[in-house]
């Protein structure tokens, strides 16, 4: 059975990570509009609360089911994510 604790924790690496990467973008590009990319970050903080609601409701029957759908949000939310924040 997949582990609820390594999914968060998996979530949590991977978003973090993100807003990481978003934080140095804006430290090394200072005279950059930094609007855009504040907005990125709450983009990713929101997919973060997303995904950890649908990880907290998994209930019942079909569990593996469940993380697996979750675990494919994650993959879109990530690659949408990575998609904006390599046009800033």
């Amino acid at each position: 059975m997949p582990s609820i604790k390594q999914l968060k924790k998996d979530i949590n690496n991977d978003i973090g990570d993100l807003i990481e990467d978003i934080y140095l973008w804006e430290l090394s590009n200072p005279d950059a509009d930094l609007s855009k990319s504040e907005k990125l970050i709450d983009e990713a903080i929101l997919a973060f609360d997303d995904l950890i609601q649908q990880v907290n409701a998994v209930t019942g029957e079909g569990i593996k089911a469940q993380f697996k759908k979750i675990q494919e949000a994650k993959a879109k939310a990530i690659t949408a994510l990575l998609k904006k924040a390599a046009k800033l």
